[in-house]
């Protein structure tokens, strides 16, 4: 099965979050403290975040609810992703497992 769905990198995709966070910030007039005390991470980790697009997914995630994206987040991932029918049968016979296949080395 070849599940290759990555058509961004990591870091790309880590700067555009960082951007889009920004953009959102800036949209509501907010400053880096402002939002810092609202979702209680450090005004210098955004300013990295902003800057260097590193960050935690718990401080991501806090920035993100303060600004009011609950909802956008709870939806991630909610949905199965396929590109083959193949895909969608093997994702229907999975859907109740609760751990991965054994492997065998």
């Amino acid at each position: 099965m070849n599940y290759s769905f990555n058509e961004i990198s990591s870091a790309e995709l880590m700067q555009q979050l960082a951007e889009r966070l920004r953009a959102r910030r800036l949209e509501k007039g907010m400053s880096r403290q402002t939002l810092a005390e609202m979702s209680g991470v450090p005004a210098p980790t955004i300013a990295r975040f902003e800057q260097q697009y590193a960050i935690s997914m718990r401080q991501y995630i806090d920035l993100a609810l303060a600004l009011g994206y609950a909802e956008p987040l709870k939806a991630l991932m909610q949905e199965p992703l396929y590109k083959t029918m193949e895909e969608l049968e093997l994702i229907k016979q999975n859907k109740n497992r609760v751990r991965g296949s054994k492997t065998r080395e």
